[in-house]
């Protein structure tokens, strides 16, 4: 790949581009022979994320994204105020938890449920397997996502690194764009400079690229892997809180994995799934069944949510 530099005098034709990084209304575009540009969107309510394939066109020594093309997936939040877009064309969304920070497990719930309504693949990680107790208590709390068929890793990232188990995680991101979210301080610039090593050097060309700074931490960012397949890994901004507003109350339970399966088997084809009488799901509830009650508590808790949020 070539270092980020303007088009100097490319032609004025419009040329097709990657997204690879944003900030507000900033973009840096990716040229089909890896040159980078600074790019803006062509008036206000065109809305380009890293991870689109855009058309752009040449503008003095910067470029105007004129189109967006159409997107095979995407990932967004949204709550009372305002829709989010982490990123576009995502393969595979990691979810990097830590055993410090204590991760909250209403936000890994949520974004599990948001990876799975894009049609997104979701891969969860937790890191700082050398603090203990504090891992072996986390990865117990996981107990009941990896009991639904989700895909849980352990990691090790910090002073004294575990590379058989960064090498687990590197054969799930082979050939695969993956967005990596996670609340700050689980680990997730450390993570993106192990599997990237000249990470650090492409943030700060970058930064100079967008004129953000070389510290943002707001910056969405797209970094090339070394697998030889065009896989690659997108670094997020943390984030405190995960909108679902965008999914039906009704529709809830078939994004969650362990109450999907129980679907269709109530009393009442209209089951909420909260109170009635003859729930499945309610029936299936530890110690009689395998859904653990944290679980069906979440759930109430987004059901009302959901429900409000549809009543105004």
């Amino acid at each position: 790949m070539t270092a980020d530099r303007g088009p100097g005098a490319a032609a004025a034709a419009t040329r097709d581009g990657l997204v690879v990084a944003s900030y507000g209304r900033h973009l840096l575009v990716e040229d089909n022979d890896g040159t980078r540009i600074r790019c803006h969107p062509r008036g206000k309510r065109q809305e380009a994320v890293v991870g689109d394939r855009v058309h752009w066109r040449a503008s003095g020594d910067e470029g105007v994204i004129e189109a967006v093309q159409p997107r095979r997936t995407v990932l967004f939040r949204q709550d009372a105020v305002r829709t989010k877009v982490f990123a576009a064309n995502v393969d595979q969304v990691l979810v990097l938890l830590a055993a410090e920070p204590v991760y909250s497990e209403r936000q890994l719930a949520r974004a599990l449920i948001a990876a799975r309504h894009a049609g997104i693949e979701p891969l969860i990680a937790l890191n700082k397997r050398d603090v203990q107790p504090a891992f072996d208590e986390a990865w117990a709390r996981l107990a009941p996502y990896r009991a639904m068929g989700e895909t849980v890793l352990p990691l090790q990232l910090g002073d004294a690194p575990d590379e058989a188990l960064l090498a687990a995680l590197q054969q799930r991101l082979h050939g695969r764009v993956t967005l990596v979210i996670g609340a700050s301080g689980v680990g997730k610039s450390t993570l993106v400079n192990r599997l990237v090593p000249e990470a650090q050097a492409q943030t700060q060309r970058i930064s100079q690229a967008l004129g953000t700074g070389r510290h943002t931490t707001t910056r969405t960012s797209w970094y090339w892997l070394r697998d030889g397949a065009g896989g690659a890994v997108i670094d997020s901004p943390g984030f405190h809180e995960f909108g679902l507003h965008h999914i039906a109350p009704e529709a809830l339970a078939h994004w969650m994995p362990d109450f999907a399966a129980y679907q269709g088997q109530c009393r009442f084809h209209n089951c909420t799934h909260r109170q009635e009488p003859g729930c499945a799901i309610r029936a299936a509830l530890a110690p009689h069944g395998p859904i653990a009650p944290q679980r069906w508590q979440l759930y109430v808790e987004l059901y009302d949510e959901l429900s409000a949020a549809r009543a105004h």
